[in-house]
């Protein structure tokens, strides 16, 4: 019956309810000799890195706290995610793209996808040239938010690592916990905010794809 227990817990952890499953870890342990039980069931658990089992990140304090709020974390999860980038502050550059790229509707009906979302900064960072020749091309501008969208709803445990994108160009995220990068230089400054179906990830660059 024990490694029956130890694996559940080892399954729960890996998808991000170590703290759930810890609650009943301690239960019922009848005591066997140590030297046939070199490992028990709350060492894996303190060998593991943190990880994130909610929003994280300096950024995540702009987020509204009213549920009411279109743009709370708690409004956003109820809509799929372009509606929800619409109430959030820091993403309202990012929503006026989408909308001109014409990708709202592609975005909303998406099943399952992880999206990096610059800041308002983000934009903001661009060379004004740039930014105006990316807005002036429609193709130009989809093949760019496309780049910021991978499949699958990636959670903390499963962000780092390289991913290709909606727009077909690999994206590449490094770190841990609570901490990544985006490319090499795009940090993550609110992460593992849930909509109805996507994970974001809001980022204080713009990732652009290699031509």
């Amino acid at each position: 019956m024990r490694p029956m227990k130890l694996t559940a817990v080892a399954i729960a952890a890996t998808l991000g309810l170590g703290l759930a499953a810890c609650g009943g870890d301690g239960e019922g342990g009848s005591a066997a000799p140590a030297s046939s039980a070199p490992m028990t069931g709350s060492a894996p658990a303190s060998s593991a890195p943190a990880m994130a089992d909610g929003q994280f990140g300096p950024g995540c304090a702009a987020v509204p706290t009213d549920a009411a709020d279109p743009g709370s974390f708690a409004a956003m999860a109820k809509v799929p995610v372009a509606t929800a980038a619409s109430g959030n502050p820091l993403l309202s550059t990012l929503v006026s793209a989408v909308k001109q790229a014409g990708l709202v509707d592609s975005l909303n009906s998406a099943q399952g996808v992880t999206v990096f979302a610059p800041t308002n900064e983000a934009f903001g960072k661009l060379p004004k040239a740039d930014l105006d020749k990316v807005l002036a091309d429609k193709k130009l501008l989809a093949d760019v938010l496309t780049y910021h969208v991978v499949s699958g709803r990636l959670g903390p445990d499963q962000l780092a690592g390289s991913h290709k994108s909606l727009q077909g160009a690999d994206v590449m995220v490094a770190g841990s916990g609570t901490e990544f990068t985006v490319n090499g230089a795009s940090m993550v400054v609110c992460g593992n905010v849930q909509t109805a179906n996507a994970t974001v990830y809001i980022v204080d660059s713009v990732l652009m794809p290699k031509s």
